[in-house]
């Protein structure tokens, strides 16, 4: 059943400002590269060999090279490089080891590369310009507060937008302009979410959650210093602003919970208008200079594919990325599911029904990554495999997902171990009375916070399970908090906590804390090069248990970081937990 895993992932895309090419960074040949189309043919073919993960991708409006980042073996330290126009030699741009290089933009004539980094000030980050042509380098801010981020530049680079993240739920920008430096929002101490911008001339459109629990569609105006809050919608969130002058056009998508949708805004008269796609989430957005719309999307049964809107409104699949050896109604199509949790909290869930034919009666249940993020209709290999396999899965978005509004989002900040853990064994317990799975015959496997999410459950609440898979998940809230990257730190109080004021809490809410607890067998994974959650996270609930005899295998792959970049390492940790769970039904 590995051809779930012969899928390819698309992780980003770009788009030449002729549209005749585009760029692409996927693990088609089995580790990621960047890959190319020559519109209008779809064949694709390599641009590097370099077997590691692209991180930014843009054209040279000029056409004479492609900018790219990568970092080395998942440690998330992105250097950033040019790309012959053909593919082939890299030449390094920005490099320096043990740091990040965060891409913002290229000059409209490709000489100047806007860009943020760690490599100076380790924390906050300072924002800079490099002249491509000259080597000469010069510091637009230094960053303070938060962790300050370079996310757009106007076309004639008379000012630029830097983002501030104080917090998930807390990131206000400004814009540099004039020698000046404006807040977007009337109130920049008012906690809230400013993101997805793109300049008009002198306006600037924005998504933001600024005095709302939506995010809704803004504008600036620079002359007149003005906010204004343009369309909003009660039920989703409105990111990836677009604008296409042109047409005087602009799209922009709306989270709604496990789907998203593609909404057309008119910029004269303020009419939206929903567009139909052929996929249920939007993973990437871009606009064309013709106006064609490409979007990087999947669904439950549809794995990562690029696809093209032209201006008449037609689609089409760029990629053709399918899985090999079944059809489409073959795989497993996710059932949205809601329920209350034990506070009476309404909690969207998602289920996927194991194969008819090879039901073996079990169920996996899924505490998803992030926290602040969410479990979508979106292709899962490993999901198509465990259903394959005779496994249901269980996916539910407990307090603090993404996608349900801001009150929902903060519901976990400072509270990682009790309100989402209770949702959780709620949502075991709605499975159980709806009749859709035994007590008997539950697995727990999550990774990142649903690895921290399946030590805590086995740990507090082994008796619903036979075994557990934990994926890179933190072990112990104190060294974790003291082993994030360091731009993380400034933001770790409000989401997680601080190690003295909230000792107790901390301690209460560290799986480490309930080592009597962990009596089933347990499956650990985790990426040498892990620089969110590192090694010694994993290495010390493994020791800890083996000194109690409890029964634990270890896995470790040395060339990965969070996550698995590289396909042999995806089939070797996922076919090793299937068959982990096959041994304990």
């Amino acid at each position: 059943m590995n051809e779930f895993f012969r899928t390819y992932a698309i992780t980003t895309f770009a788009v030449s400002k002729d549209e005749k090419r585009i760029a692409f960074s996927t693990n088609l040949s089995g580790k990621y590269n960047v890959w190319g189309l020559d519109l209008p043919s779809t064949y694709p073919y390599p641009l590097t060999y370099r077997d590691q993960t692209p991180h930014a991708l843009s054209f040279d409006p000029l056409g004479r090279f492609i900018l790219v980042g990568f970092d080395h073996d998942g440690d998330e330290n992105v250097q950033l490089y040019a790309i012959a126009s053909n593919g082939g030699d890299i030449t390094p741009i920005r490099t320096f080891e043990g740091r990040r290089h965060f891409f913002a933009k290229l000059s409209q004539d490709g000489s100047r590369l806007y860009y943020s980094s760690d490599k100076e000030n380790h924390q906050f980050l300072n924002g800079y310009i490099y002249d491509l042509e000259t080597g000469e380098e010069r510091v637009l801010y230094e960053g303070e507060g938060g962790a300050n981020y370079i996310v757009d530049v106007a076309k004639d680079e008379s000012m630029f937008i830097v983002a501030t993240h104080f917090a998930n739920t807390f990131m206000p920008a400004h814009v540099y302009v004039d020698g000046k430096r404006l807040s977007l929002v009337p109130d920049e101490t008012i906690p809230h979410v400013a993101a997805s911008f793109d300049f008009d001339g002198r306006t600037i459109w924005f998504s933001t959650d600024y005095q709302s629990d939506r995010a809704y569609l803004a504008k600036f105006n620079v002359d007149t210093e003005s906010f204004e809050k343009v369309y909003a919608l009660d039920d989703g969130d409105i990111g990836n602003v677009n604008i296409h002058a042109r047409s005087g056009k602009l799209y922009f998508t709306v989270e709604r919970g496990v789907e998203d949708a593609l909404v057309e805004y008119n910029l004269a008269t303020g009419e939206a208008k929903d567009i139909s796609t052929p996929f249920g989430v939007i993973e990437q957005l871009r606009v064309g200079e013709s106006g064609s719309l490409y979007v990087l999307g999947r669904s439950d049964v549809d794995p990562f594919n690029i696809y093209r809107r032209d201006t008449e409104g037609n689609w089409a699949m760029l990629t053709q990325n399918r899985v090999m050896g079944t059809t489409r109604d073959e795989l497993s199509q996710a059932e949205v599911m809601t329920f209350s949790s034990y506070d009476g909290l309404p909690i969207e869930a998602l289920w996927f029904p194991a194969n008819k034919e090879r039901a073996n009666g079990y169920t996996v249940v899924w505490p998803h990554g992030g926290p602040q993020a969410a479990e979508r209709r979106a292709f899962r290999p490993f999901f198509q495999y465990l259903c394959s396999h005779g496994y249901n899965v269980w996916a539910p978005n407990f307090r603090g997902s993404s996608g349900y509004g801001t009150k929902f989002v903060k519901m976990v900040e400072g509270d990682w171990g009790e309100g989402p853990r209770l949702d959780m064994v709620e949502s075991m317990e709605f499975l159980i009375r709806e009749g859709k799975a035994d007590r008997d015959k539950l697995f727990l496997v999550g990774g990142s916070y649903g690895g921290y999410m399946t030590l805590l459950l086995h740990g507090r609440h082994a008796d619903y399970f036979q075994a557990c898979v934990d994926i890179f998940g933190p072990s112990n809230l104190f060294t974790f908090l003291n082993s994030v990257p360091d731009h993380w730190k400034p933001a770790m109080k409000q989401w997680l906590g601080d190690v003295v004021e909230d000792k107790e809490r901390l301690t209460k809410d560290s799986p480490i804390t309930y080592l009597d607890g962990m009596t089933k067998p347990m499956l650990v994974i985790q990426g040498a090069n892990d620089p969110r959650v590192v090694k010694a996270e994993s290495d010390q609930i493994v020791a800890a248990l083996r000194e109690k005899g409890r029964e634990v295998e270890y896995i470790v792959f040395d060339d990965e970081g969070h996550g698995f970049m590289k396909k042999e390492n995806e089939i070797t940790a996922y076919g090793t937990a299937v068959e982990f769970l096959d041994r304990h039904k």
